[in-house]
């Protein structure tokens, strides 16, 4: 048996939550869960943000409606994951598809509110100030509401994105849960390497996502550096 062999059976009779060489043999899996685990969770995400959009556009309109906006969203992120998932599973198969729509409708009820938030937390002097010098009701929600809306929107989508991170693990129940399906994998036989390689990835994807959104928000809104 070739040392390099050796030693990863050596760390699996250990049972150590460290092996080296673990990583080494076992890279190609481990990226390939990683690019899986990070497409599923920037496409759920934005999928998600798109619908967030037009449903707090409508909830902004009456108490009422944002009420049964808000309150479905929430509904639906107290939905199990087995449960939500088995609901599509006849409509989109064991599929990628089956998971990014379910961590989407997830992602609602953080993007949803903040979304809100962001909206209201524009200065009605400024709406004023735009509809006076002529802007219709497009033009002032895309050059004056949601551009100074973004900041909130942006803490949102941040959080959003974190906890999309872990969520997506979950995608494992239908063989699409990219690091995920190495956590699975590894807890049924006790891999203590494995467990913690998965793990270990997964905050690392959270924590370069989260660095990704915050150098796009710097970008989006210079004024809000100048602010400071």
């Amino acid at each position: 048996m070739p040392a390099a062999d050796t030693e990863v059976a050596q760390c699996y009779l250990d049972n150590s939550w460290w092996c080296g060489q673990y990583w080494q043999d076992y890279r190609p899996e481990l990226v390939d869960a990683t690019v899986e685990h990070l497409w599923i969770t920037v496409v759920s995400v934005l999928v998600g943000f798109a619908v967030a959009v037009p449903l707090a556009l409508l909830a902004r309109r009456s108490p009422r409606v944002e009420s049964l906006v808000v309150g479905g969203t929430t509904i639906v992120y107290t939905i199990p994951s087995l449960a939500l998932f088995s609901l599509l599973l006849p409509f989109t198969g064991l599929s990628p598809t089956t998971v990014i729509i379910g961590l989407a409708l997830y992602s609602l009820t953080i993007l949803v509110r903040n979304v809100l938030a962001g909206l209201r937390a524009v200065p009605d002097a400024v709406r004023e100030s735009a509809v006076g010098v002529g802007y219709g009701r497009v033009r002032l929600l895309t050059r004056v509401e949601l551009p100074l809306a973004l900041p909130v929107m942006m803490a949102g989508l941040r959080v959003a994105m974190v906890s999309t991170v872990a969520l997506a693990t979950i995608g494992s129940i239908v063989a699409y849960g990219g690091l995920g399906n190495l956590l699975l994998r590894a807890v049924g036989n006790q891999f203590k390497a494995q467990i913690f390689a998965a793990s270990l990835l997964c905050v690392a994807l959270a924590i370069a996502l989260d660095l990704v959104l915050v150098v796009v928000q710097r970008l989006l809104t210079p004024w809000t550096r100048h602010a400071r």
